[in-house]
């Protein structure tokens, strides 16, 4: 089992610490991992993405051209990365903000209302957690306890309170996968 997967959107959305939290839950479920991340100078607003690969074998080299999984989070990532996903692969995409949904027709493709989502929940901050729960029952690479493993790991102490809120904002984004 390999997963490539590409993460991309704004600095601000959570891109890289929803890559991280990917990448620590895959060290603890046993598997080889890579996290690249790929970022401008802008702390918010630039864009910002990275790439995760999960293996049970030795991974040979964390740059790649092409990805399995793509989770996309504003219009310029679709632009440059709906291509770069492989034939059958998974595109997921948030449509907030989206202007042109993706045109391919030999991937799947998985609209997930996150925004909408975080917004009625009343704490946007679980947006990317929410995206990752949906990830996760669309491609379950890891399962959910290595995920909350994985956030007590990137999460300073001080804000383990909030793991709760984390853990039912990963299980609601699967319950947002049509």
């Amino acid at each position: 089992m390999k997963h490539e997967i590409i993460i991309a959107g704004f600095g601000g959305q959570g891109v890289l610490s929803m890559g991280k939290i990917l990448a620590y839950a895959g060290l603890l479920d046993g598997k080889e991992v890579t996290w690249m991340p790929a970022y401008g100078p802008e702390q918010r607003g630039g864009t910002a993405n990275v790439t995760v690969i999960l293996s049970d074998e030795q991974i040979s080299s964390p740059v790649l051209d092409s990805y399995d999984v793509a989770v996309i989070l504003n219009q310029q990532s679709l632009d440059k990365f709906e291509s770069r996903v492989k034939p059958g692969g998974l595109l997921i995409y948030d449509p907030y903000g989206i202007h042109r949904k993706p045109e391919r027709t030999d991937i799947r493709i998985a609209e997930v209302n996150a925004t909408e989502a975080a917004i009625e929940t009343g704490n946007t901050k679980t947006y990317n957690m929410l995206l990752l729960g949906a990830l996760l029952k669309l491609v379950p690479m890891v399962p959910i306890e290595a995920v909350i493993r994985g956030l007590e790991k990137t999460l300073p102490e001080r804000h383990h309170n909030l793991i709760p809120l984390n853990r039912d904002a990963i299980m609601r984004g699967e319950q947002l996968v049509k």
